[in-house]
């Protein structure tokens, strides 16, 4: 497979229909797209922060942005079949294990039962080749092992946002065995893949109860964070990580069609697999003007003490491998927000951090 890095002759024109588009990870690869020369569509609830990444880096300039529920299957399916995409990538979601607990209505409906609304307007929507549901590392039934799990592992979860992760799974599962096999007489059939990321971190993210974005509003307060589990160990990376191999993804799932529609992990190395101790000192020590940290004496909810990806098979089949270890995601943070602080374009910035990400070589 071609680099990423000289594929925006690949991505030049191709319609990509992108749900979640103006939340932290979905901000991040429109703009991408965009600035490999996709023609791209987004549906999505209103940007849930403020500040946000949609609004300071001015997503919604170089595409098509419409701001609706994947819990309404009519717009939904209308707005598809408005963009007539080739390549869907599925990221709308509730995303916060902490907000799932006191909304676990809400975020079943929107996890499980908008994943099988976004496959439902997939199949109503011929022009649609190749799927991207995107998941997460917590889908799996964690057994709290030393070692990362594989993709044939069991789904399950705790908590409702893991557990509902699990469940969108099941739910690809499914619709991929049981609607996307059509003929070639019929259109061929649709490609439909799931992505399991780990824990994602960069510049743009004010999401509530998330590490770096806490640790941001501290530093920026001039207090000190409160930490909740400081021994927990997370796969820890870049949020650019994860999103190369979905563009990776989506291009194999084009290229070799149902031969890659199935599960995948992408994650960091086993380096970067690290106690949230070590990252948040490592922020500390970096942040300009001084930082500090406490441990948070409440009790607090179940979350998983001990959590890694095995990504053996994305780099076999696909090519792919991490780029930035963990420091230098972590020195990207410190630069992107510090640009935010003097008040800079964070479009030009953001979209200069990914150009420096698709030139990497280590």
């Amino acid at each position: 497979m071609e680099s990423l890095e000289v594929s925006e002759q690949f991505w030049r024109g191709r319609k990509v229909f992108v749900t979640g588009h103006t939340g932290f990870k979905g901000s991040w690869i429109s703009l991408w797209l965009q600035a490999l020369g996709a023609e791209v569509s987004g549906y999505a609830l209103e940007a849930p922060t403020k500040p946000s990444l949609f609004e300071q880096a001015r997503v919604a300039e170089g595409m098509r942005s419409f701001i609706g529920d994947v819990r309404d299957l009519p717009t939904l399916r209308a707005e598809m079949q408005r963009s007539q995409p080739e390549v869907v990538i599925h990221m709308a979601a509730q995303p916060l294990v902490l907000y799932s607990y006191a909304n676990p209505v809400e975020t079943y409906s929107t996890n499980v039962m908008g994943t099988v609304h976004l496959l439902e307007a997939v199949r109503a929507c011929p022009s649609v080749r190749a799927v991207v549901v995107v998941t997460s590392d917590k889908c799996y039934e964690n057994q709290e092992w030393l070692w990362g799990y594989r993709e044939s592992e069991p789904m399950g979860g705790h908590d409702p946002y893991s557990n509902s992760k699990g469940c969108a799974e099941l739910v690809t599962s499914a619709y991929r065995r049981s609607f996307f096999s059509r003929p070639a007489e019929q259109g061929g059939p649709v490609a439909v893949a799931s992505a399991r990321a780990g824990n994602v971190i960069g510049g743009g993210d004010w999401a509530m109860d998330r590490l770096i974005p806490d640790m941001i509003r501290a530093f920026g307060a001039g207090q000190a964070v409160r930490i909740r589990h400081p021994n927990a160990v997370r796969p820890w990376q870049h949020v650019l990580e994860p999103l190369s191999g979905y563009l990776h993804l989506a291009r194999g799932l084009l290229e070799q069609g149902t031969t890659h529609a199935e599960g995948w992990n992408f994650g960091p190395g086993e380096d970067d697999a690290r106690p949230v101790r070590w990252l948040v000192e490592q922020l500390v020590a970096q942040w300009p003007g001084g930082a500090c940290w406490e441990l948070d004496p409440q009790a607090q909810l179940h979350e998983a003490a001990s959590l890694k990806l095995d990504c053996s098979k994305a780099r076999a089949r696909l090519g792919w491998r991490p780029r930035w270890d963990l420091g230098t995601a972590l020195e990207r943070i410190v630069r992107w927000h510090a640009e935010q602080a003097r008040g800079g374009d964070m479009r030009a910035f953001t979209l200069h951090q990914i150009k420096e990400y698709q030139t990497w070589t280590s």
